[in-house]
């Protein structure tokens, strides 16, 4: 004899704003209806509806922000396996976007006691630094910060391509590997209001130490993605 479960209703639910969302129905990034309207639309009590909710917030389908509505999380235009290393015009390239940058200071300055210790920075050694937003089509992407030892560079060095890894490819340092380190900061008070990010939209912070083929750091790297725009994948594999 075959015993028949009824599906929770709360999943039932799940499975329509789902449904909705694949279909177009409720569009990326669109504020979803009131609980009370959404409820008796889909014919549930609210707490049917709010336990749905919360398991779709979880999966990061929808995404609640306090005091202003739950909206449909936006799905990231792009994607990069971060065991690759790439530069951010090739990124953008890939999707079939328009590269852009938007130079906010270029110029020598002292090291910060991180620069010096990621670079190997000698003493008195300055660093060539590159404050620029990067952008696909019209939407910003990265605001990046990249530094150079100034030993390494020829003088009266600039920055002649949107790709940092082929300007200095053109000044005989070729990036061979980089070190790489990924977290989030909810809001950053100057870069967020730049990359047009809300105090709800966190950003990923990818920071990278490069190197030359003989393991000499060359370039240190710090980049603030728009989180709404970019994941980054990694590829795991089991060690026997």
């Amino acid at each position: 004899m075959k015993t028949h479960y009824q599906k929770p209703r709360y999943l039932i639910v799940i499975e329509e704003i789902r449904e909705k969302i694949n279909n177009g129905e409720l569009q990326s990034g669109e504020r979803l209806p009131s609980e009370t309207s959404l409820a008796k639309g889909l014919g549930v009590s609210r707490n049917t509806l709010r336990e749905a909710l919360r398991i779709l917030e979880e999966e990061n389908i929808i995404i609640r922000k306090h005091g202003i509505g739950t909206f449909v999380n936006r799905k990231p235009v792009f994607q990069g396996g971060i065991e690759e290393l790439f530069s951010i015009t090739e990124l953008i390239e890939r999707e079939g976007k328009e590269p852009g940058t938007e130079i906010l200071f270029t110029g020598y300055v002292e090291p910060h006691q991180d620069d010096i210790k990621e670079l190997e920075l000698k003493e008195d050694e300055q660093v060539f630094l590159v404050k620029r937003v990067r952008t696909a089509g019209d939407t910003p992407l990265v605001y990046c910060i990249d530094k150079v030892p100034d030993s390494i560079l020829q003088k009266g060095y600039k920055l002649r391509e949107e790709s940092i890894f082929n300007s200095l490819e053109d000044a005989g340092i070729v990036i061979h590997h980089a070190e790489s380190q990924i977290s989030t900061i909810s809001y950053h008070n100057e870069i967020s209001k730049i990359m047009n990010c809300d105090h709800h939209s966190p950003l990923l912070v990818l920071r990278q130490v490069h190197f030359d083929d003989s393991n000499r750091p060359v370039l240190y790297s710090i980049n603030y993605f728009r989180s709404d725009q970019i994941t980054f994948n990694v590829l795991r594999r089991r060690v026997f």
